[in-house]
């Protein structure tokens, strides 16, 4: 019997959400978006205390996403050898002790070099979650697990800008400590989860031979695609820099850059929660295609708004698509991924949108140093119409 299938056997009845199983990745899934999302609020007072080119700022999001691109891949395959407790674990450690040291440095090449070993850790978080629930889980319970995890994760993001925007008020060193929060996680996953480990043998070599195999699929490839062009909106257009066009147009404060860029996450909560009704109407792929529509509205929206609580209306437009269009990626990756190598190809999409966290602050400061704050969306709309035809031709089989 396969080992995926024991929780669906001995438990059928138990919600998903009780079990101590799922709670535990749900607390990993928490852990995996606060890198991010928790600092951003912080990033105009930071600018000013270090004096530090606001154009700058997108390399503390860049060098944090980078170690996600170089070792996403190398870390699924030691999950799928070693196992995923032996990656998770001292990932969360790592993460949680470099990060904390990021609130305690003064100086913004020190805290770029702490950002990175705090990459490090954050690198396998968010597609071993994943992976954990597709070991655990199959059928219908995998998708009830996976609505609920993304839920938890979209509760997170609304929520770590807020705590983030609160605690910069009192210094913007303060968001910084919050990764403190992973090493009790770690300890977590080290005695109570009960995940039935592979028992896989592949090397290096095969892997790199079943990854080339992936790329040649070009339904998965136009789904790698269309996560990185996620995180690259999200990421370089949304959190780097709306913080700063709120900033410098309606000069605003940290705990209001922080709610408002909550709004998109409140968004995506509330939308995902009718994805399985939406589903019942239109295939992944059209909700996929929809969302970076959706996007490009958005953004072309953002310079126009005329005062600072109308950007409400551009935030929500951004987080429907995404509550629309990622977790339809997620669920077409994993019911095409073969179950042998889920981790690997989860891995490989880890790359992909570790890809855009890391290109799309690196590109969104370029436009920004060419053209100004407007000239960020401006591009964002573009890229966004630009994957919209890419990931349909990529579909049209």
């Amino acid at each position: 019997m396969n080992s995926a299938e024991k929780p669906e056997k001995l438990e059928p009845r138990k919600p998903v959400f009780q079990e101590l199983n799922f709670q535990i990745i749900c607390a990993v899934t928490l852990i995996a978006v606060i890198g991010v999302s928790s600092i951003t609020p912080a990033f105009p007072q930071l600018a000013k205390s270090l004096e530090v080119d606001p154009k700058n700022l997108g390399l503390l999001i860049t060098v944090f996403t980078l170690p996600t691109v170089i070792l996403s891949p190398v870390l699924g395959v030691l999950a799928d050898r070693l196992g995923r407790k032996k990656i998770i674990v001292p990932s969360l450690f790592l993460f949680g002790i470099a990060g904390t040291a990021c609130g305690f440095v003064r100086n913004f090449d020190l805290l770029l070099g702490l950002r990175f070993l705090e990459g490090i850790g954050a690198a396998s978080l968010l597609s071993l979650s994943i992976t954990l629930i597709g070991d655990l889980y199959i059928g219908a319970r995998r998708t009830e697990a996976m609505g609920y995890n993304a839920s938890i994760s979209s509760i997170g993001t609304a929520s770590y800008p807020t705590i983030g925007g609160a605690l910069a008020t009192l210094g913007w060193y303060y968001p910084f400590m919050l990764p403190i929060l992973a090493i009790p996680i770690g300890l977590l996953v080290l005695l109570f989860l009960d995940n039935p480990e592979p028992k896989g043998d592949r090397n290096l070599r095969e892997y790199i031979k079943n990854a080339a195999k992936v790329l040649r699929n070009r339904r998965l490839f136009g789904l790698f695609i269309a996560s990185a062009a996620n995180f690259v909106l999200l990421y370089g257009a949304y959190i780097t820099y709306l913080p700063q066009l709120i900033s410098d147009v309606f000069k605003a404060p940290p705990a209001t850059i922080g709610i408002l860029l909550s709004s998109v996450s409140v968004a995506i909560t509330i939308t995902s929660a009718q994805l399985g009704k939406l589903s019942k109407k239109y295939s992944p792929t059209t909700l996929i295609r929809a969302s970076f529509i959706l996007y490009a509205v958005a953004l072309s929206l953002v310079p126009f708004m005329p005062s600072i609580w109308f950007l409400l209306i551009p935030t929500t437009i951004f987080g429907i698509g995404s509550g629309i269009g990622f977790p339809s990626i997620q669920t077409l990756l994993a019911d095409l991924a073969p179950k042998e190598y889920l981790a690997t190809i989860l891995s490989v999409n880890g790359t992909f949108f570790g890809l855009g966290q890391t290109l799309g602050p690196l590109l969104m400061g370029i436009v920004f140093g060419f053209g100004g704050i407007s000239s960020v969306f401006y591009a964002g709309v573009v890229f966004a119409i630009f994957i919209f035809f890419v990931f349909r031709y990529c579909t049209c089989l």
